[in-house]
């Protein structure tokens, strides 16, 4: 961190989102650090990261400290600081892949009752933008449990990558304007989009994308959405469950499906790994700055190993 991100490039972010950092003691870079350090040893709250936080290299201080600091700090600086190290660690690619998929982080709704979920449950949900080829979270988006997953994937697209979605993200229009603008995409459609039957004997390539084996065909067999604007023919995929039971799931289809590569890695290992090892689900507070602040630093860290 300290070779990535020099102290005057951490000002400008704090500055450009209208933060002044007062402290001279317990600093925001401090602050940066401890989230940092809390993803690794998976400090279990503010107490016990003041309590070993020494051990580490921070300067000793009260839990206290960095509890009223971490509420203040707009999670802004994190979002851009993610920004900063992942476009200083990530190798450009050509036509590369884009996997945008989200996860939930939950919690007793008591926690944080300004993000309601599901029942007794409160939760955050973040959204990923995944690079297979840099290995890294080329976009994140933060927002409450309950937001629909649709709108937010707009802003996580880019049209010089090929998009792979889940089918959370699916709606006929967005379909059309992709191919209207020349977006190449290949996304898992959902149960109740009909389309055209056709018997296709071409071999078929792997990919994986959410708990599916996709299947999908070498040549240029396609078979259009009925819904969709007429002329707009979508190639066909089919699907089967990873475990290879014989299952029925809705098929896959998008415009570039003949050239995403044999294996692709599924953004979900990417939350498995991250969420154990990087203490995801634990919250050292419960304020929206906190929460994102201490979610944000979890990716900062994977960035950085």
């Amino acid at each position: 961190m300290q070779k990535l991100v020099s102290d005057e490039e951490i000002q400008r972010i704090a500055e450009a989102v209208g933060y002044r950092d007062s402290s001279r003691t317990f600093t925001l870079r401090k602050l940066i650090y401890f989230f940092l350090l809390a993803a690794m040893p998976q400090w279990k709250s503010f107490r016990h990261g003041a309590d070993v936080g020494p051990l580490y290299g921070l300067p000793t201080f009260h839990y206290s400290t960095v509890s009223k600091k971490a509420k203040e700090v707009p999670y802004d600086i994190m979002k851009r600081l993610l920004a900063l190290i992942v476009s200083k660690c990530s190798r450009q690619t050509r036509r590369s892949l884009r996997v945008v998929d989200s996860t939930t982080v939950t919690v007793g709704k008591n926690r944080l009752p300004w993000a309601p979920y599901h029942g007794e449950r409160a939760g955050v949900k973040l959204h990923i933008a995944y690079s297979p080829e840099s290995s890294l979270p080329a976009d994140v988006m933060e927002t409450t449990g309950l937001r629909h997953d649709g709108p937010v994937g707009e802003p996580l697209t880019n049209a010089q990558q090929v998009l792979v979605e889940d089918q959370a993200y699916v709606k006929i229009e967005r379909l059309d304007r992709f191919v209207e603008q020349h977006q190449l995409f290949v996304i898992r459609m959902k149960d109740n989009i009909e389309l055209h039957q056709k018997n296709l004997e071409t071999p078929f390539q792997h990919i994986l994308i959410g708990s599916s084996r996709l299947h999908v065909p070498v040549g240029d067999e396609t078979m259009p959405i009925d819904q969709a604007s007429p002329g707009i023919d979508l190639s066909r995929c089919k699907a089967t469950r990873h475990s290879g039971r014989d299952e029925p799931l809705p098929c896959v289809c998008g415009n570039h499906c003949r050239h995403v590569p044999t294996t692709l890695d599924r953004v979900e290992v990417f939350f498995r790994w991250v969420k154990p090892y990087l203490n995801v689900p634990t919250l050292c507070g419960t304020t929206e700055n906190v929460v994102y602040n201490q979610r944000f630093a979890v990716f900062m860290v994977y960035g950085l190993l």
